[in-house]
């Protein structure tokens, strides 16, 4: 299951199914994941400029199980530490706080992913294009000199509403007695995972370049206020796609597209991007385990 449709292509959604995805999103009847309590406090932490390495640390220590994924995470080749990591002190040490409290929020939001039987690669294929999504909008913050733990987020999240689309939509066509093709489900999952992502990130109370990255990302000349973030995370979206559905689009097709001038950025820029493509992919297969 990609995560991109060919917009020439018309996809039939079926009118009912269609008609009641509506009415849940207008009537606020879609069951929202739970922004889990660590996530929302590590998030908190990040964003506090007072914030120091051992409320971090005592934070994480309170959920043991999230402590020891953290522990094996920053273990793993996609941060290549030079000695083994084997407490979070240590863990700080090495790679900041900033990172340790990415890995934290990471790891947290996984466990409150959605669960839907018989999607389950589905979902880790989101999962993954939401992990590569938020690697490249790192890489593209540091290109362009913005603030690299927020265009993480706007990555990580940009697409937050895939999997909640997907299981209402699932639900609805078991009730209907209604079969959905493959691309039918494709079709719902990009054309109202915004909608259902904007209502995730006011139930979370997410930063506000996050929900506008959400609502605009697709659309980033209309985002009124972070279009920066909006445009870096169009981007990482497309180079995740890249990467991981590799019929997506062919090199010069992704070269061409006017995101980079937009962004400043150069030839040179895309050749350095592109050449982070282990890198992203280990960050991604390490966060997957």
């Amino acid at each position: 299951m990609t995560t991109e449709i060919d917009r020439s292509t018309n996809i039939d959604m079926p009118e009912q199914v269609e008609q009641a995805l509506i009415e849940r999103i207008d009537k606020d009847k879609i069951e929202l994941p739970v922004l889990p309590q660590v996530a929302g406090r590590v998030m908190a932490l990040a964003n506090d400029p007072s914030a120091d390495a051992a409320r971090l640390s005592t934070l994480i220590h309170q959920d043991q199980a999230l402590a020891a994924h953290v522990l094996k995470i920053a273990n793993s080749p996609a941060y290549m530490p030079r000695t083994p990591i084997m407490s979070l002190q240590h863990a700080v040490a090495m790679l900041g706080v900033n990172q340790l409290s990415e890995i934290a929020v990471t790891i947290s939001l996984k466990s409150a992913a959605v669960k839907i039987p018989g999607h389950e690669a589905d979902i880790k294929q989101l999962w993954r294009h939401a992990l590569a999504s938020g690697a490249y909008a790192k890489e593209i913050a540091r290109l362009r000199r913005y603030n690299v733990e927020s265009a993480y987020l706007c990555g990580l999240l940009h697409t937050v509403g895939k999997s909640v689309v997907l299981k209402t939509v699932t639900t609805i066509a078991t009730e209907l007695h209604v079969r959905l093709e493959p691309n039918a489900i494709l079709a719902f999952l990009d054309g109202y995972h915004s909608r259902v992502g904007i209502l995730i990130a006011t139930e979370w109370a997410l930063p506000s370049q996050v929900a506008e990255a959400i609502a605009y990302y697709a659309v980033y000349e209309q985002a009124p206020t972070h279009k920066h973030e909006a445009m870096m995370t169009f981007l990482a979206d497309r180079l995740a796609t890249y990467i991981l559905v590799p019929d997506s689009f062919d090199d010069s097709t992704l070269r061409d597209h006017s995101v980079f001038a937009d962004l400043n950025l150069y030839p040179n820029d895309v050749d350095t991007l592109l050449g982070l493509k282990d890198k992203v992919l280990s960050l991604v297969d390490s966060m997957t385990l």
